[in-house]
């Protein structure tokens, strides 16, 4: 779409990306009219072999949603009362929601300023903290925010050494890599979700869970479909009901055809955006190593209502991710944290603002999006 000087900005475009696609879109869905298997029918099983393949892993589990691939290896491991999670405290209510879930408790971390993912450091504080509140921690839960992955090397050295495993929290994540090595391979289990602002999404709610460990799949299979995994009448386990539906599965098989050109655009819209900004407030930094998939581009600066407000009057959408950290919801009030009492997640709450994101944002928007940022903190 074209540009006007003072035109509305979608704040993720994914109109734009339907014209592309949308003859490709259609005739995927109605090849699942015509067949008829709506649930878990052929596009399912093509589409789990098509993201294991892109990962690496041994195993991909879809499923209903991004929620549902987190708390179903939790299921699978038997994580519950009197186990602990630690989390970080700057994300989204779905990473510490699925342990609390389990009856178990989120013993929650700093993040880093500059990358925002979970602080190597606050994780041997919140190992203390779990102690103190006589929590057995079991396992770490990274989350990949904003489209990189954490530091995995540091967080698998303290995994390694206390026994403890990893989940990755991949939902905004997924088409990264870390040293080469795309995000699915990192920890025990890695989760993605599909939801529609992801940067690889479907056309409603669902997610994947990967792994290497062939009886934790097995297990996760049973969970997914009733505690029988959709085999019998007999149930060997608690379940849940998260099949992946086959027309999501054939939405996003179309839309994997685009992907890598999709994930190329966002790192170029995110390069014009630092070269842009980079001199008067702080833009996000990528690890050493590590590739983005942008899921979002995110400013901090102490003069946020600023920039929200120079960037309103030009009709461009921004987003805050996240304003109130989890360890402060009412929720998780009394769950355990670590000792530094997250002074980054406090400032970051406070500081951040996300600038409209999408592959097809065109360099004439992307200019007034710079313009409406520098106006605001000249």
């Amino acid at each position: 779409m074209r540009d006007n000087a003072s035109s509305p900005l979608p704040f993720i475009d994914l109109q734009a990306q339907r014209a592309r696609i949308s003859d490709r879109i259609d005739a995927a869905i109605g090849q699942v009219l015509d067949h008829g298997a709506f649930i878990m029918g052929p596009e399912v099983v093509e589409v789990e072999r098509e993201l294991a393949g892109r990962t690496g892993a041994a195993h991909c589990l879809s499923c209903a949603s991004g929620t549902d691939a987190l708390i179903i290896p939790l299921m699978a491991a038997d994580i519950g009362p009197g186990d602990g999670v630690l989390v970080p405290s700057f994300t989204f209510t779905s990473s510490a929601e699925v342990v609390a879930l389990r009856g178990a408790t989120p013993i929650f971390v700093d993040v880093d300023k500059y990358t925002f993912n979970m602080n190597p450091d606050s994780v041997r504080q919140g190992l203390i903290a779990a102690e103190l509140a006589g929590v057995t921690a079991r396992a770490i839960m990274t989350v990949d925010l904003f489209g990189q992955p954490v530091d995995f090397d540091a967080i698998r050295d303290i995994a390694d050494e206390h026994g403890l495993w990893i989940l990755d929290d991949g939902a905004q994540s997924f088409g990264a890599t870390y040293k080469g090595i795309p995000i699915g391979k990192f920890g025990r289990v890695t989760s993605t979700s599909f939801y529609p602002s992801k940067p690889l999404s479907c056309y409603g709610d669902g997610g994947a869970v990967f792994t290497d460990d062939s009886e934790l799949y097995e297990q996760m299979k049973r969970v997914r479909v009733h505690g029988n995994g959709g085999g019998g009448a007999e149930a060997q386990c608690l379940g849940l009901t998260a099949r992946f539906d086959t027309i999501q599965a054939a939405v996003l098989l179309e839309k994997l055809k685009i992907f890598d050109d999709e994930c190329a655009k966002r790192n170029s819209v995110a390069q014009r955006y630092s070269d842009g900004l980079s001199d008067i407030v702080q833009t996000p930094q990528v690890i050493d190593g590590a590739t983005s998939v942008w899921a979002q581009y995110t400013l901090v600066s102490e003069r946020r209502d600023s920039i929200r407000e120079s960037l309103s009057n030009e009709n461009i959408p921004t987003a805050l991710f996240y304003p109130l950290p989890l360890h402060s919801q009412a929720p998780y009030r009394d769950c355990p944290i670590a000792g530094n009492g997250l002074p980054v997640t406090e400032m970051l709450s406070k500081s951040v603002v996300s600038l409209p994101m999408h592959p097809y944002i065109e360099p004439g928007a992307q200019d007034r999006v710079i313009a409406a940022v520098r106006t605001a903190l000249r």
